[in-house]
């Protein structure tokens, strides 16, 4: 693989960390065991996440992680657990990737697979409280099943086709960013709207005007 090849697989790894962080690793140890992420020489140390013991460890974080995630509050719950966890994972990730010949890279790929990662994980953290507000059980199910299916197949392309990998991660960082925003907007025209409504009620106690 080729530097941008390579750049483009880290991102996209860390981004999804923030997202699916043992499902992340889980693919990438398989893909690495069965040689479908081919690796160049520098970077074959990171075949520990092919190691039976790490794939195993991978399998039970991602099983659990997919049953919290199915249950309201629990997600949120888990999210707030992993609110450093997931960033440092996808911070590990990156910085795996990258040539331990060049300190400069090395840095600069932490701190970017970091940050991607937890800014995917703030988009993702924030969504489900959004969703959990919601009295029926079925758009918290919705969601994360979509969540599940995306990282798949995004993590299937980005290990396939390291080419496009660059494009995923851009894609994915405009989703995160955009999401974001818009879930801000959200919040803000909330506030706003509660704001106007307890300015319209009446203070406890005030009576009623007179005829």
């Amino acid at each position: 693989m080729g530097i941008v090849e390579i750049l483009g697989v880290a991102g996209s790894l860390s981004l999804l960390a923030g997202w699916r962080l043992y499902l992340t690793i889980l693919a990438t140890g398989i893909a690495m065991h069965f040689g479908w992420l081919p690796l160049p020489d520098h970077l074959q140390s990171l075949q520990i996440l092919a190691n039976p013991w790490v794939l195993g460890v991978a399998l039970v974080g991602t099983i659990a992680e997919f049953l919290a995630d199915k249950v309201a509050w629990i997600d949120s719950a888990w999210d707030a657990v992993h609110s450093v966890i997931r960033p440092l994972g996808g911070a590990l990730l990156a910085l795996a990737l990258v040539d331990s010949a060049d300190p400069a890279w090395q840095v600069i790929a932490f701190l970017l697979g970091g940050g991607g990662a937890l800014l995917s994980h703030g988009a993702k953290a924030s969504t489900r409280a959004v969703v959990n507000v919601s009295p029926e059980p079925f758009s918290n199910v919705a969601v994360s099943t979509g969540e599940d299916v995306a990282t798949t197949g995004l993590l299937a392309l980005a290990i396939a086709y390291p080419p496009i990998a660059i494009v995923i991660a851009i894609l994915l960082l405009v989703a995160a960013v955009i999401v974001i925003i818009a879930l801000r907007r959200l919040l803000r025209n909330i506030k706003a709207t509660l704001k106007r409504a307890l300015g319209d009620a009446p203070e406890a106690g005030a009576l009623p005007p007179g005829p």
